[in-house]
């Protein structure tokens, strides 16, 4: 597998508190559920793009410079000019990425680069893929949702937002008037029932496959039969909706919505303004795979395993498991054979030694973190992001990347690019449908939902 995708940011970022005392699960249950919609996809037209895999990109978020620059030399029909356009010298308000990336799709579109779907379709979406030695088939598909303002309906957040990837997917937009990648949506579903009436009428139909740049399979399959839409509506009229990825795009979408309301231009409850294109996924769906999101600190340059072991014993058991990779790994078996979320890793650079610690008693994030709920306290992530990033060592200011892989780990070890690298319990899907149903929202970094969906394969006009 390719390497992962490294982000940074502060380990100590603020998060939303919940109003205590209220049964706000009772409250959501009364709510009116998501409506799902088959659309017209906006998808390319192979006979004039050639291999797709050339025209397609990551998500936003994900690309860095060097990739960028890749994805502009892939083809000049990538999706990346549209979805991630380069600032160029002299851009203004008139002239920018933004104004080229809505001239592009609408010169794209008149020259049949991009075509419009001949019948209101559901997309089946496959991705295969490799984590850690092991494959996986995640399976699901694409949709029109109808936005609801959070707290207002079924469909829920489970991580913070900021304001600046808001603020440029807005312009984007407004500016092309579509939504060119999906969100990421999980809905329960034990018995995959609404997946497998989908799924039904694709059977000996060949799909559009496409490899991306980490060596993903993704397959594609347009569902167009009247009776299987409706069965699949049907079966997903009573799901929630939690949001995996994507929260920018989704309250991107709502301010987009309102905006268009404001200014007079709505037509009507159907028009795609009140919609967004979301990838909907069964919790149950066997290739769902929620990565763990390991912390790499920087700003504790003389930290000690002797010394991290003397200022974390007061809350935790501390346990050691020896020196370099082997330590690393045999640490990160531990808590994996546990799967316990209140079992983390710990190896100082300083020293190249690495231990575990259990937290002994709920007592102290009780104390701090009263105003979030015993699902939210009890996270792996905010046990290490309240008791130990913040009440240990938030006086010194340390900053994180973050990675998913322990190679990743050892090689951050390798490098000397980090003082302390924090092993973390990933999240399961009964942390996500807990806390986002309490109407609460995890700590940053909480889940990392592998793969990401791919960018390009179809596009929804939302004007």
């Amino acid at each position: 597998m390719g390497r992962l995708i490294q982000s940074s940011h502060v380990c100590h970022s603020p998060f939303d508190r919940v109003a205590p005392g209220r049964n706000r699960n009772q409250e959501a249950l009364s709510k009116t559920m998501p409506e799902i919609r088959p659309f017209r996809g906006v998808r390319y037209d192979l006979a004039r793009v050639g291999d797709l895999s050339q025209a397609v990109a990551p998500p936003y978020d994900v690309i860095g410079p060097d990739l960028q620059q890749s994805l502009y030399n892939a083809s000049p029909y990538n999706v990346i000019r549209l979805e991630l356009g380069r600032d160029e010298p002299g851009d203004n308000d008139a002239t920018n990425r933004y104004t080229r990336a809505a001239k592009l799709l609408k010169d794209w579109r008149r020259d049949g680069i991009l075509v419009d779907e001949s019948h209101p379709s559901l997309y089946v979406y496959h991705q295969t893929f490799q984590v850690e030695g092991k494959s996986y088939t995640r399976k699901g598909f694409l949709a029109r949702v109808r936005l609801e303002p959070f707290g207002e309906g079924r469909i829920y957040p489970h991580e913070e937002t900021m304001s600046g990837p808001k603020a440029d997917r807005l312009k984007l937009y407004e500016a092309t008037g579509f939504n060119l990648s999906p969100i990421f949506g999980l809905y329960p579903d034990p018995d995959n029932a609404a997946f497998s009436a989908l799924e039904h009428g694709i059977r000996d139909r060949t799909p559009l496959t496409v490899t991306d740049h980490l060596g993903v399979e993704n397959q594609l399959w347009p569902v167009s039969d009247v009776e299987t839409l409706a069965a699949v509506q049907g079966l997903m009229a009573d799901r929630s909706v939690f949001i995996a990825d994507g929260h920018h795009r989704y309250e991107t979408a709502l301010r987009y919505r309102a905006d268009r309301e404001t200014a007079g231009e709505l037509t009507g409850p159907d028009d795609p303004a009140n919609f967004c294109l979301m990838m909907l996924v069964s919790m149950s769906d066997p290739g769902l795979q929620i990565l763990p999101t390991h912390r790499l600190v920087q700003g504790l340059p003389f930290l000690t395993s002797g010394k991290l072991a003397e200022l974390l014993s007061t809350e935790f058991e501390i346990e050691d498991f020896g020196e370099g990779p082997s330590g690393c790994r045999a640490a990160w078996q531990e808590i994996e054979l546990h799967g316990d979320q209140n079992l983390l890793g710990f190896g100082t650079a300083m020293d190249n030694r690495w231990c575990t610690a259990r937290l002994r008693s709920d007592a102290t994030m009780d104390s701090l973190v009263p105003n979030h709920s015993p699902d939210w306290r009890s996270l792996g992530v905010s046990i290490l992001q309240e008791l130990v990033l913040k009440k240990t060592f938030g006086d010194l200011d340390p900053t994180c990347r973050y990675v998913h892989l322990i190679d990743e780990v050892l090689e951050a070890f390798h490098s000397g690019s980090c003082d302390l690298a924090c092993l973390v319990p990933p999240a399961g899907m009964d942390h996500v449908e807990a806390i986002a149903s309490n109407l609460e929202k995890m700590p940053p970094k909480s889940t990392y939902f592998y793969p990401k969906l791919l960018t390009g394969l179809v596009l929804n006009p939302i004007r």
